[in-house]
């Protein structure tokens, strides 16, 4: 009885030492990614202002045969989710870890117990509360501001949300892990924001598209045609899911992989 009193705080005590760094860590990273609150506001604001001045033009309220029977905001709606996303996943993300292994912020942490992958589940953590926030608030504008119908699979929208989000910040680990500077960094993650947000009918609407680009776009993340079957249609198919689950688990190991502090 004595010997298990004696291990069970002992226990204790190491789980919160374990915990403890980590929560000072993520404090520590929401602070600095927070110092700049006008770049925040523009990652999180910026669907759904595109959304607000898409929705000012008369011509683009108006039902059309082209979008099946829909306005074009209502069916443009789904495709702006993934700006704040690959914004967040695919140049934040990788070039914030490329600077501070290039500024040497990386190699004081290895003189600490703190481990690569703590690194990187803070800044995964951080990155999706933000692009879920900026999600929130185009959604409450565009249903209760602009009239946007409202997502009718609901529990599809947020799975499709959650894999898909995961997916595109699990490649921007990758980009941080394998990009020894900054500046390249930006560069690898510029072109796959400019690749993600082509499929994804963000530059030209889908309807506009060659069919096999859509097609292609369906799977590639953050899948808005996902989002866009779980906010309009019959809800994400499965198998769309399954890419993005996939996606994520084998980015994420890629990067935990191959992540050191220089």
């Amino acid at each position: 009885m004595n010997e298990l009193s004696s291990v069970a705080p002992a226990s204790i005590r190491g789980r919160r030492r374990a915990v403890n760094p980590l929560l000072a860590l993520a404090v520590a990273e929401a602070r600095l990614f927070l110092r700049d609150p006008v770049t925040v506001l523009l990652v999180i604001a910026l669907p759904t202002l595109i959304l607000a001045g898409l929705a000012a033009v008369p011509a683009l309220r108006e039902p059309g045969e082209v979008f099946g029977g829909l306005r074009f905001t209502d069916y443009f709606a789904p495709a702006l989710l993934a700006i704040n996303i690959a914004v967040l996943g695919l140049q934040n993300l990788p070039t914030g870890l490329a600077t501070y292994r290039e500024k040497g912020v990386l190699r004081r942490f290895s003189a600490t117990p703190m481990r690569p992958s703590a690194v990187l589940v803070v800044q995964l953590v951080i990155n999706l509360v933000t692009a879920a926030v900026g999600t929130a608030l185009m959604l409450m504008v565009a249903v209760l501001v602009l009239d946007v119908p409202a997502p009718r699979h609901p529990i599809g929208f947020v799975l499709t949300f959650l894999l898909g989000t995961s997916a595109v910040f699990a490649l921007g680990l990758v980009i941080a892990a394998l990009a020894p500077r900054a500046r390249l960094a930006t560069g690898i993650g510029t072109v796959a924001f400019i690749l993600t947000q082509f499929f994804s009918g963000v530059y030209l609407p889908k309807f506009l598209l060659p069919d096999v680009v859509v097609r292609i776009g369906e799977f590639v993340p953050p899948a808005t045609g996902a989002f866009q079957a779980a906010w309009l249609g019959d809800g994400p198919a499965l198998s769309q899911l399954v890419v993005m689950a996939v996606i994520a688990v084998t980015a994420t190991a890629v990067a935990a992989r191959f992540f050191r502090w220089e």
